[in-house]
This record gives C-alpha cells, structure tokens and sequence, in this order.
C-alpha cells in the first residue's frame, strides 16, 4: 500500500486550478525547498496549483531532509535496498499524482512534474510508466535511471526538457547527454539547456527555460 506523502500546496484556491505543478525534490532536501520557486513562476503560470510533496523516507544521509531512495556511494547503502526504495517511492509518488489531479479536478495532460537531481531520477522515471501522458517534465541536475528499460517500458511519451550546470559536481555533468540521448531514441520530444558556470543547482537562465517550455506545453502561450 502507497504511503501518504505530506505536501505543501501554492497557488490558486483549490477547485480554480487550470493546470498542476508538482516540484519533486532532491537527496536530503524536502518539499519547502522547492516550493518557493511557486513565487516567481506564479505570475508566468497563471490558474496553476504548485505542489510539493516530501519523499517518503528521512534521508540517511542528512537526517534533517528525506529521501526517494537511498545512494549506495554516498551512504553506504546496498544496491538491492535502493532499488526496493525506489520502487516503494514510485508507486507513493503515483498515489500523490492521482489524489493531486482528483483533487485539483484536473487532468494528467495539465500536469507538470518539475524535479531537481534524485527528483528528476524520480519524474523521469514514473511518468513515462503512468497510464495516461502528462503535459510535460522539467528535469534539473538529475539523470536518468535504467535508461536501457526506457523504450521498452515506457506507456506514454510526453515532451521532456533537461538542464544541468556545466560545472555541477555533485550528478556528473554527462548524465545531460545520457539522459537526452536515451529520451530521443526511445522516440519523447527532448529539450537540453546548459546552465553554464552553474554547480549543483537551478541558475535564473534555466528557471527562464523551464517556464517558457511549461507555457508552450500549458498551451499559455497560444493565440
């Protein structure tokens, strides 16, 4: 059974939502740490619920944030522990997703999952396996798991935008090229933004990408 993820929520009442974000956020951070970004994209974005849900488990690494899974080479953790987090954190992570569009009475092609580092690994992992396409994901300073599964896995394809900092030393630089190659091949409709001179975190030039990418998949920027 799914676990209930605790989430904070920004934006339009609830029951005046056109469209949803929803931010999932990195390794040792929560759901606060994105949510802040709900202000300067609110104006950009408007009729939107901004969403952001805390990870299911207290992060090993940093007992003060939470985790999707945990990481082998950062934590000591086994392989087979992370997989069967992550495969837990998958399916509360859906759970959230539906009860979000139940919710906001919105539909899967409104929605917009935002991530940055193991929150794009998450977003880029569960959306192509949802039964119905999403409008889009943003993806920051992640990567792509199990990119060899991808084609073969996915059930819906949707546009994906990827942007990472050229100097981030934290999720290797290359995963940008990794993750936008195995997207094109397995046929999804891939964007990539370098962040440059960025490290591990989200620059104002790729926060400027991201909400024209969200516009255009919104369909706000139309007519």
């Amino acid at each position: 059974m799914a676990r209930e993820l605790t989430s904070g929520r920004s934006g339009v009442p609830q029951g005046q939502a056109k469209q949803v974000v929803i931010f999932v956020h990195g390794y040792g951070a929560d759901g606060n740490d994105l949510l802040g970004l709900a202000e300067p994209l609110a104006p950009h974005l408007p009729d939107t619920a901004f969403y952001a849900p805390d990870a299911p488990e207290r992060c090993v690494g940093n007992p003060f944030g939470y985790q999707w899974f945990p990481i082998p080479w950062l934590d000591g953790s086994s392989e087979e522990a992370a997989q069967t987090s992550m495969a837990a954190s998958v399916s509360d992570l859906n759970a959230f997703i539906d009860k979000v569009l139940v919710d906001e009475g919105v539909t899967a092609d409104r929605l917009i999952l935002l991530g940055f580092s193991q929150g794009t690994m998450m977003s880029l992992h569960v959306a192509p396996r949802r039964a119905e396409a999403i409008a889009g994901i943003v993806g920051f300073s992640g990567r792509l798991m199990e990119p060899e599964k991808l084609a073969e896995e996915a059930r819906v394809k949707m546009p994906v935008l990827l942007l990472h900092g050229d100097q981030d030393d934290v999720v290797p630089f290359a995963s940008l090229q990794q993750a936008a190659e195995a997207l094109s091949t397995a046929g999804f409709e891939t964007y990539a933004f370098v962040m440059k001179g960025t490290a591990h975190g989200i620059a104002p030039d790729g926060l400027g990408q991201a909400v024209g990418f969200m516009r255009l998949k919104l369909g706000l920027d139309a007519g």
